[in-house]
């Protein structure tokens, strides 16, 4: 198929590629237009307990169990001074008259409540009835336009929170963009030394990253996707285009340089660069697909947005980038200056005298040293991963900027006496007599729980349902308040219950992912393995590839305690630490960091079998596979970290995370990993890295590949 492929690549570029641009231009407009309405939820199983308590009061009340959008009034005068009541009065009038509020809460004369400690400030909360998550966002920014626009008004609550999220999100994207791909541009032009040959993988890139949005778009009709998964759309496709185009365009130039232009040049290049870049698509996207597995539609989204965009690179680096290197010919080198083009021709051609040659000689040299030194700092770095505390999304992730968070911060500060996270039971009972002295009952006994502030007397709602609200002494996401909703879950009422709230739905979001997370370890590791497998026919080299997978997982996240939960750099990345890493962080950045570490594993192990298979011995095939990636490999790493190391510039502290910690894998894989442990491991294994069984070894001449020859 690939030696077909490259046959119709040399024929036909010029159809080949304005096929792409029309389908890419058309893919750009498309997806656009559709990628408007994604979500900024989706971090709870829709099935836990938390969720469906929620559910069960909307359906029960056609409201929703916590507030939606909150509002605080600053009418310039005590609140319960006419122009006070006035100010108030207006706010909830408007609330009101929004046609997805069902209920609204306000201060009433001579009670403390909704009411700051100096009296000069009041809060009107919205609940919003039984509304989707689009809907909700709308809703909220609807409220906060209206609401904004009267004097001494600002507008906070969840949904607020969650429609300014979308907001930051895709302005942060943009400029991420403004910032990667100058960057990237001057990072392929000093790589390949030419200025045709450093335009393509940017050029690729945004090919890639416009077949991502089409098929993000046309999700998000489907399934409905989480409004981050823009950003791993962005910085991954583009990542990964450059990676590719790296291969294909590196091993294009070291084969005109050995044979050419041609059919020939391109059929080799298809068979090497281009099988290494289908089965770095598969690993890549199958490590990210297992997070399909979670029901939560933030991971859901990102595997399914990782997915597709692994696949996309693939079609663009196989399918587009032949027919252009075909019609480039010998002019990929050109618009290069003598100097630059005599080096780089320099560096396609020398096998035993680079860098990376005399590197893995010295490594392959002293490998037990090398090994112990390297594995050593790799499990330093992954040490202050022991202590990880987890939190999850909430106004938190904004910037000190955004009202969303600002109004928070003034609720906890000037409200201390209102809580607006109650943990709250959803008791499923009949309306009578007997049933209420129950509840009463049992909420009295509420009382006496640790870390209990007050219990609200039960109320019942219809539909069989009651509701009994607790507030915790502590904020919803201290060990406390968690302690309190396992004490309410276990000593739940005399009649079926489920316990909501804030707090609750931390709990539920813990549990629900450590349930799931066995699952899509299983799938991420039995893809490295099987696709190793087939490319090498060896059984060590999968497992220590996974091996070296979880020391550089392990070594990132160690970093992303110091940085984030301890602070560390709080200054140079503009941010506020809260003293812990998000709950989803390294479920996702796990995925990444195998994903990609089997990306580099793939590259560098093919390169080693091909000159393997075709006659170089052990130590020799390792250290010419290591001078003939070693560069490409070092380049792709270092343009794959500053299109993803681009979204540290964001304002949301998780993309902060998501962008640098897979930067960091990405790095640390590329240079401790791939240039130290890699070689020195090789050299200690020898003959035996490609070991395999009798019936794997004769599996493996049926459906395996074979390089070289």
């Amino acid at each position: 198929m690939l030696d077909r492929l490259a046959r119709v690549s040399q024929a036909h570029p010029i159809r080949i590629i304005i096929l792409a641009l029309v389908v890419g231009a058309a893919a750009l407009g498309i997806g656009v237009s559709l990628i408007g309405s994604l979500s900024s939820g989706g971090f709870n199983d829709p099935d836990s307990a938390a969720v469906r308590a929620q559910d069960q009061v909307v359906a029960a009340t056609g409201a929703s169990a916590v507030p939606s959008v909150v509002a605080i009034v600053d009418p310039g005068a005590k609140i319960a001074s006419p122009k006070g009541q006035a100010a108030v009065a207006k706010v909830v009038k408007e609330m009101k008259a929004d046609p997805d509020v069902a209920k609204v809460a306000g201060p009433v004369p001579g009670r403390p409540a909704l009411v700051s400690r100096n009296g000069d400030l009041a809060t009107v909360v919205a609940y919003f009835g039984d509304v989707d998550d689009d809907q909700a966002q709308q809703a909220a920014r609807r409220l906060g336009d209206e609401l904004s626009a009267i004097k001494g008004v600002r507008v906070g609550g969840g949904w607020t929170a969650a429609a300014e999220t979308s907001t930051i999100v895709g302005e942060d994207l943009f400029r991420a963009e403004l910032i990667a791909f100058p960057l990237l541009f001057l990072v392929s032009l000093w790589v390949f030394r030419g200025l045709i040959a450093a335009l393509l993988p940017p050029i690729m890139g945004a090919l890639v990253i416009f077949g991502g949005f089409f098929f993000l778009g046309v999700s998000n009709q489907i399934f409905g996707v989480s409004v981050y998964a823009l950003n791993l759309v962005t910085g991954l496709g583009l990542g990964l285009a450059i990676d590719y185009s790296l291969l294909m365009v590196s091993r294009y130039r070291e084969e005109i340089a050995r044979q050419g232009p041609g059919v020939g040049a391109l059929t080799t290049t298809l068979r090497t660069a281009g099988k290494s870049v289908i089965f770095s698509a598969i690993t890549v996207g199958a490590a990210l697909a297992g997070l399909m597995i979670f029901p939560q539609n933030f991971l859901f989204s990102m595997g399914l947005g990782g997915l597709m965009v692994a696949l996309v690179a693939a079609v663009v680096a196989v399918g587009v980038l032949p027919a252009v290197l075909a019609l480039l010919g010998n002019r990929v080198n050109s618009l290069a200056p003598k100097r630059w083009r005599q080096s780089s021709e320099h560096a396609d051609e020398v096998a035993t005298t680079g860098g990376w040659y005399r590197l893995s000689r010295f490594v392959m040299r002293r490998p037990v040293i090398v090994a112990i030194a390297s594995g050593a700092f790799m499990i330093l770095l992954a040490l202050p991963a022991l202590g990880i505390r987890f939190t999850t999304t909430d106004t938190k992730v904004l910037p000190t900027t955004a009202v969303a968070r600002q109004v928070d911060d003034t609720l906890a500060r000037e409200f201390p006496n209102d809580r607006y996270s109650p943990i709250f039971a959803a008791i499923t009972a009949p309306d009578t007599p007997a049933a209420e002295k129950k509840i009463a009952a049992w909420a009295k006994d509420v009382r006496a729980f640790p870390n209990v502030q007050s219990v609200l007397p039960p109320m019942y709602l219809g539909k069989k349902t009651w509701q009994v609200s607790i507030n915790s002494s502590a904020p919803p996401l201290d060990q406390r308040s968690i302690d309190l909703v396992n004490e309410v879950t276990a000593r739940g009422p005399p009649y079926p219950s489920l316990v909501g709230g804030f707090t609750s739905l931390f709990v539920s979001q813990r549990s629900s992912l450590a349930a799931h997370l066995p699952w899509a370890i299983l799938v991420i590791v039995l893809v490295t393995l099987v696709a190793l497998f087939v490319m090498t026919g060896s059984v060590l080299l999968p497992i220590k590839a996974v091996i070296m997978n979880l020391l550089t997982l392990g070594a990132t996240l160690g970093v992303l305690v110091l940085i984030f939960q301890d602070g560390n750099l709080e200054g140079p990345l503009q941010y506020t630490s809260v003293g812990a890493v998000d709950l989803t962080q390294p479920i996702l950045i796990g995925a990444l960091a195998f994903g990609l570490s089997t990306d580099y594993a793939v590259f560098l192990l093919s390169r080693i079998k091909e000159i393997r298979d075709s006659g170089g011995g052990e130590q020799e095939s390792v250290a010419i596979g290591l001078q003939r990636t070693g560069r490409v490999v070092t380049a792709a790493a270092l343009l794959f970290c500053i299109a993803m190391g681009a979204f540290a510039t964001s304002r949301i502290i998780i993309i902060k995370e998501l962008g640098l910690g897979t930067a960091l894998a990405v790095a640390l894989d590329a240079t401790i990993v791939r240039a130290l442990l890699v070689p020195s491991l090789m050299a200690l294994l020898g003959k035996w890295n490609w070991w395999a069984p009798g019936p794997l070894r004769r599996l493996h001449e049926r459906i395996g590949v074979r390089e070289g020859g």
